[in-house]
């Protein structure tokens, strides 16, 4: 995990979701983005001088005595992203990515060669939020940990999702190094909580988008989103 995901709704759905005000703007206009790929501009949620802010941040970050030796990661393991030297100069800045969910992909039954993508969201039909770090005019990487239960047989890897209250603890200024990892290595929602579905394979295009790439595939062709 992962390599593409869905905002969709408001900045005003996550907002409501997370449950803090923040000093940016934002509106009930759906985000409409259903195919967000690597080094794409996203929104997320950040602390600022002025408190709470919503930015426009690139997905990918690297130190600068890295750049240019290989693209900068996307993601980040809880394993060890708080100890890892490439990631000191992130660790401390917390974001949160608003999401509906996101695509991973399997072997197809036709064959290693062809990949089948699947969309995972919660079960509940909530947003979520992923827990990242990086910082505004830099970029962010979304942390992730092993995958547990049925959802090894979509992916090995998982991205740390945290409940409202959870994720309201992660931007606080005030929560400390020691808390934030407990909170990425053993409090993020768990499997159970998300379901899967695959989906049509244009979504492996970043040139596709709009809301037909979360129409379920069936035998034989597309059924209706749920």
């Amino acid at each position: 995990m992962c390599g593409r995901f869905v905002q969709d709704r408001s900045l005003a759905d996550y907002v409501d979701w997370l449950g803090i005000r923040p000093s940016s703007g934002y509106d009930g206009v759906p985000l409409q983005r259903y195919n967000i790929a690597p080094t794409a501009q996203v929104s997320a949620f950040h602390r600022g001088a002025e408190g709470l802010l919503i930015s426009a941040l690139k997905w990918g970050w690297q130190p600068h005595w890295a750049s240019g030796q290989r693209p900068p990661p996307i993601n980040a393991r809880v394993e060890t992203v708080a100890s890892n030297r490439f990631f000191k100069e992130a660790w401390p800045h917390r974001l949160l990515v608003p999401a509906t969910g996101w695509y991973e992909w399997l072997p197809a039954a036709e064959g290693p060669k062809r990949k089948q993508p699947y969309f995972i969201h919660l079960a509940s039909g909530e947003p979520l939020f992923f827990a990242a770090i990086g910082r505004e005019g830099e970029g962010f990487v979304i942390l992730t940990a092993d995958a547990l239960g049925g959802m090894v047989d979509i992916h090995d890897r998982r991205p740390i999702v945290l409940a409202p209250e959870l994720a309201r603890e992660w931007l606080d200024e005030r929560t400390s190094a020691a808390r934030a990892e407990v909170i990425m290595r053993e409090l993020g929602t768990g499997p159970d909580a998300f379901s899967w579905y695959a989906v049509g394979r244009e979504v492996g295009n970043v040139r596709s988008q709009g809301r037909q790439l979360l129409l379920p595939l069936v035998e034989g062709g597309l059924e209706g989103l749920f």
